[in-house]
């Protein structure tokens, strides 16, 4: 196990613990030690709400990631050896950990760094302590297989062998939650990661390294190396390109996705990507309304939007079009939307930026110049940083428009009608997104026809199209929303491969 050791020095060397004040600069750890970056670069991570900043983080170099590749690298060969019951211990003790951060650091980092509510802290915090969780019961469950052999006198072994080093990259929206799920896989499977964190959000990811090193994670496997927007692409690049790199994983944007994506395939190497999503909810004629406006105002508000799996499309049926419209109205009209710093009561805060803000209400705006109808919302942005939007709701959204088939990643919803169960299906198909769906129906049985209709990586019936659980194999099925699976024994499948082994008796003779 690693040592325990506080901060000391000046210069940035010190111990594989890290006492976080949100004052304090955030600096890189690479094989278990923090330091500044090569150059001594930094940059400033600002609160978003009120624009300030908040503290100095160091900026990761290409000679930095360089390093942690290689310690990584070293790290792998005698963390692949651990046994599963030592992997289990670790990840369990970092799931109470992180969980003890809730009375620490963890509420102010999240409500400083990513405008998070009350309930997303919540939200980020004990949905990661699960997925350390039920990472830890996958320890013994990497599993091959003995396949009968044609050859007489040989034995063929399948097993499962960890890949090497996997470099990840997980966004600030849910910063620890994804952390967490970008790294946890690969580690029990016994890779080693070097994590590039979002530039909004370095202290609430290091979260998830604080805790596996207090955990007792050895050194070297997991390095975390933030840097700066304008060096991003270039230590991506890097990174992705490099030959002790044997996995990427990637969570974001579809256009930042594809770039990954068309580095990895110049050097033949496997991705796991969640990137955008469009999210449809189905709502039958015979659905129980309230139930569906409540699934649908979750969904599509709940982090004011910004979740690959919000719902941005809502499909109703003809007959209960109205009264759903005027349910979902006056439910949307009872949140509380504002400054989260001055009101812990606020359901609905502010965006990443004030640049996110202004695209979300372009979008809407172009769209209600084109012809659609605003039924709720009012083209407003407010906020010290101007970064606080309030719920829109449209309708009568032709298909050319952006707020059709662009992923908004803001508090927006679009209506649309249908009159048959294949119109329905065809609307909720007809975009290039595919992570996740919802149908709603009282005939479970017709709803589960549909929901095997509808393209999406994950569809559910009567429920918010915001649902995931650690186990579960998430993701898109192509398109603008990646492929590859995280969680379970699909995230495995992703961080392993397998190694075929044969052993012949002695003596056997090979004629040709």
């Amino acid at each position: 196990m690693a040592p325990h050791a506080e901060p000391t020095t000046d210069d940035g060397q010190v111990g594989i613990t890290h006492v976080t004040s949100l004052a304090q600069p955030q600096q890189l750890h690479i094989d278990g030690v923090y330091q500044a970056s090569s150059d001594g670069a930094t940059f400033p991570v600002k609160n978003p709400m009120t624009g300030n900043t908040i503290y100095d983080c160091a900026s990761a170099t290409v000679d930095d990631y360089s390093v942690a590749i290689d310690k990584a690298h070293a790290a792998y060969q005698s963390w692949s050896g651990t046994g599963p019951s030592a992997r289990r211990l670790i990840f369990l003790k970092a799931a109470d950990i992180i969980e003890s951060y809730m009375g620490e650091d963890a509420p102010e980092l999240l409500a400083q760094e990513v405008s998070a509510t009350k309930f997303w802290v919540k939200v980020n915090m004990f949905a990661t302590a699960g997925v350390f969780r039920e990472t830890a019961g996958l320890a013994t469950h990497i599993k091959g297989e003995i396949v009968p052999a044609d050859r007489p006198g040989t034995t063929i072994l399948v097993e499962r062998q960890a890949v090497g080093v996997v470099f990840a990259v997980s966004p600030w929206n849910a910063p620890v939650n994804l952390t967490a799920r970008a790294i946890a896989c690969p580690l029990i499977c016994g890779n080693t990661v070097v994590l590039k964190p979002s530039e909004f959000s370095p202290k609430c990811q290091h979260l998830v390294v604080r805790a596996l090193a207090a955990a007792g994670l050895p050194p070297g496997c997991l390095n975390f190396l933030p840097t700066s927007a304008e060096r991003a692409p270039e230590v991506t690049e890097f990174a992705v390109k490099h030959p002790k790199v044997l996995r990427v994983n990637f969570t974001g944007s579809d256009r930042v996705g594809r770039i990954i994506a068309g580095w990895a395939a110049t050097c033949l190497k496997r991705c796991v990507l969640e990137l955008g999503g469009k999210a449809p909810v189905i709502v039958l004629e015979d659905a129980n309304i309230g139930d569906a406006v409540e699934a649908v105002v979750f969904g599509a508000l709940s982090n004011s939007g910004q979740i690959c799996m919000s719902t941005e499309r809502v499909l109703l049926h003809r007959s209960i079009a109205p009264e759903f419209r005027t349910q979902l109205l006056a439910r949307t009209a009872s949140l509380k939307t504002g400054n989260h710093l001055e009101d812990a009561d606020v359901s609905i805060s502010g965006l990443s930026t004030p640049a996110s803000a202004a695209r979300v209400v372009g979008m809407i705006k172009d769209a209600v110049d084109g012809g659609a109808k605003l039924l709720a919302g009012d083209l407003r942005i407010t906020g010290p940083n101007n970064t606080v939007v309030a719920p829109h709701i449209l309708e009568h959204v032709r298909g050319d428009m952006d707020v059709a088939h662009r992923e908004s990643f803001g508090p927006v919803m679009v209506l649309a009608e249908f009159g048959s169960d294949d119109e329905a299906i065809g609307l909720a198909n007809g975009s290039e997104f595919s992570l996740c769906a919802s149908v709603f129906s009282r005939d479970v049985m017709r709803a589960l026809d549909v929901a095997r209709q509808v393209r999406a990586g994950s569809c559910h019936v009567n429920g918010p199209t915001v649902y995931v659980e650690a186990t579960l194999p998430n993701g898109g099925t192509g398109g603008s929303s990646g492929y590859g699976r995280f969680g379970g024994l699909a995230g495995v499948e992703e961080f392993t491969e397998r190694k075929i082994i044969t052993m012949a008796k002695p003596g056997m003779k090979f004629v040709f």
